[in-house]
Parts: structure tokens; C-alpha cells; sequence
């Protein structure tokens, strides 16, 4: 049975694919940064969710769903309606063009985002793998 997105049971499922996936291990070894995936309420999502995700030289450390922003600041934010990050995760909407066109919002280094492509796209590649159900 697969988890449906956004849920624990997801980001649960997106941890054990990342540290699994010898591509992503390859191409993420020298990522160095947690991030926050802030889902914005649309008529898809009821209400807000803030989903975890702590990513360190090829591996994920650790996922969590949060209440709220408190004192541990992700080295990025990325903010999108949920219907914008489910597209981004069935491949109807490239990350980096919803990125450029603020489809997207990110917070953080955008230069390390930029020469990181390659990373963020596998990312992305990993994350659509373990999404079959959504909202």
C-alpha cells in the first residue's frame, strides 16, 4: 500500500528511497542542506503543511511534519500551493521553471540552488517515484 501525499507515511517513504537510491546517493554526495517544503491550502489541502526534510551528502537524516517555523531554520524554504508541488512531483510542472517563475517560492541561497541542478532534479526524480496517491 503506498502513502498518499502529503502525509508521514510519504516523507517516510521519501526517506527510505533516498537513502536507497544509488543514482541520488552519486549525484547528491556533496549536498549540504536541510529544507522545509511549505504547502500553501488550495481547494485541494484544507490546511497548511510544513513537511521536513533533513538532506546531507547523499542521504536524508531525517523527515518530520512541523506546526509551525520555530527556532531550527532550514537552509531553504520552499513554498508552493499543494496543487504546484504536486504537479512539480507528477512531472506536469519542470522544478526549476515553477523556481524561475515564482510558481515556486525558495528561500535561501539561490546560488548553491543553481549550481546544484543536477541534485535538485534527482531529488525531485526520487520523490515522484513514492508518490502515487495524493489529495
Amino acid at each position: 500500500m503506498s502513502a498518499v501525499f502529503p502525509s508521514i507515511e510519504w516523507l517516510e517513504s521519501l526517506k527510505e528511497k533516498l537513502n536507497n537510491d544509488e543514482k541520488y546517493a552519486q549525484v547528491a554526495k556533496k549536498w549540504e542542506g536541510d529544507m522545509l517544503c511549505q504547502l500553501d491550502a488550495d481547494d485541494r489541502l484544507e490546511k497548511q503543511m510544513l513537511l521536513y526534510i533533513d538532506l546531507w551528502h547523499g542521504k536524508c537524516r531525517e523527515v518530520a511534519i512541523w506546526d509551525e517555523v520555530g527556532e531550527k531554520k532550514p537552509a531553504f524554504i520552499l513554498k508552493a500551493s499543494y496543487t504546484n508541488f504536486l504537479r512539480v512531483l507528477q512531472g506536469d510542472l519542470d522544478p526549476m521553471q515553477a523556481m524561475l517563475t515564482r510558481k515556486l517560492g525558495v528561500k535561501g541561497n539561490m546560488a548553491v540552488m543553481m549550481r546544484s541542478v543536477p541534485t535538485v532534479l534527482d531529488f525531485v526524480r526520487c520523490a515522484s517515484e513514492v508518490t502515487d496517491k495524493a489529495l
